[in-house]
């Protein structure tokens, strides 16, 4: 189990993220433009490392939502590989068996 603070930041980064999500994609879309000019660019540049660091996407991590452990885990599922394994073994997963041969 992932310590709380752990979690918690990680979910504060994700409200951070959808706040200043519209404001990142108007600032990139204008640094992507071929018709801006280079004061446009420059302008968008600053505000966007104005920003919070929290803002960015890639700061995100995929945590286990059971267990909030963040390596393993199945995207589909928001599981890590052991609880996963656990609940399907349980056949609590439509449609998922555990292989045997």
């Amino acid at each position: 189990m992932a310590k709380k603070a752990l979690i918690n930041r990680e979910n504060s980064r994700r409200n951070t993220v959808a706040k200043f999500a519209a404001k990142r994609s108007e600032l990139i879309a204008v640094l992507k433009s071929s018709s801006a000019s280079e004061e446009e660019k420059v302008a968008a540049r600053e505000k966007l490392q104005k920003l919070p660091r929290n803002a960015s996407p890639v700061r995100l991590r995929n945590r286990c939502a059971l267990t909030g452990r963040p390596r393993g885990v199945f995207k589909k599922f928001g599981l890590a590989r052991n609880k996963l394994r656990e609940i399907a073994l349980r056949g609590e997963i439509p449609g998922v068996i555990k292989a045997s041969w």
